[in-house]
């Protein structure tokens, strides 16, 4: 309706001498309580009990939700992470197998994965089972477990992308390499990660002779990370690559 019609149609006077109120009254007797009922509260008395019913199940899957959530996975996850212990313990000393296989008592993280991974620590089993397949040079294995990490953490989600570009860099795939570190250096700016994996895209460029791209990176560490380990020696990277790509 344009603005003229909805002016007319709002200002139009109503005609209230056209009504005839006397032909509004009539001599019918008071009608029944049916009758009275507006449509809603009469499509409520005829299905009283089915709406009963499906209120149940309502509440049924409400509660069984919050049973499963707050008492189950919280159960769950109170057992995941005495296992986790034992295999991160070996984890730190670099005892790869029994980390990921367990000792015949313990649980390894393989375990731990398959049987928790409804739970943050299974969750973070993914994790370092993807970095043991890494150090073992089991790549495509380690990008597996590493992607189905939910890396929403943000100290352990940059690393676990970055360790993505690792497996990528060694398989010989050095674009997608340089795509997850790219990722990585971005997922939680700071002075720690953010320059580390600058510095690997960067010479993952030099690696595919984009000299270009590598002088950029380089500098963004220059410029924006000069007091972090990386920042302080950052200039000889940015000279070779300048050098090496006559620029």
């Amino acid at each position: 309706m344009t603005d003229i019609a909805k002016k007319t149609y709002f200002c139009t006077p109503f005609n209230y001498n056209k009504i005839n109120m006397a032909q509004q009254i009539t001599d019918e007797p008071i009608v029944d309580v049916e009758q009275a009922f507006t449509k809603t509260e009469l499509y409520i008395e005829q299905n009283k009990k089915s709406l009963m019913i499906i209120a149940g199940v309502i509440i049924a899957l409400v509660g069984g939700y919050f049973a499963y959530k707050y008492w189950y996975v919280a159960g769950e996850e109170t057992r995941a992470r005495s296992e986790m212990f034992k295999a991160e313990d070996y984890f730190g000393k670099d005892s790869l197998d029994k980390a990921m296989n367990g000792d015949g008592i313990a649980l390894g993280f393989i375990q731990i994965v398959d049987e928790f991974s409804i739970t943050p620590s299974g969750n973070l089993a993914q994790y370092y089972l993807g970095i043991c397949y890494l150090k073992k040079g089991q790549y495509e294995d380690a990008i597996e477990h590493l992607k189905e990490f939910d890396g929403t953490d943000q100290i352990v989600g940059p690393q676990a992308t970055g360790a993505i570009g690792d497996a990528n860099m060694e398989l010989g795939k050095t674009d997608e390499a340089i795509t997850f570190y790219l990722k990585a250096a971005e997922q939680n700016v700071n002075n720690f990660s953010t320059p580390v994996f600058l510095k690997k895209a960067a010479l993952a460029n030099e690696d595919k002779n984009n000299y270009a791209d590598a002088v950029k990176l380089y500098e963004r560490i220059k410029n924006e990370f000069s007091e972090t380990t990386d920042g302080k020696d950052i200039e000889k990277y940015i000279s070779r690559a300048k050098t090496l790509g006559n620029l």
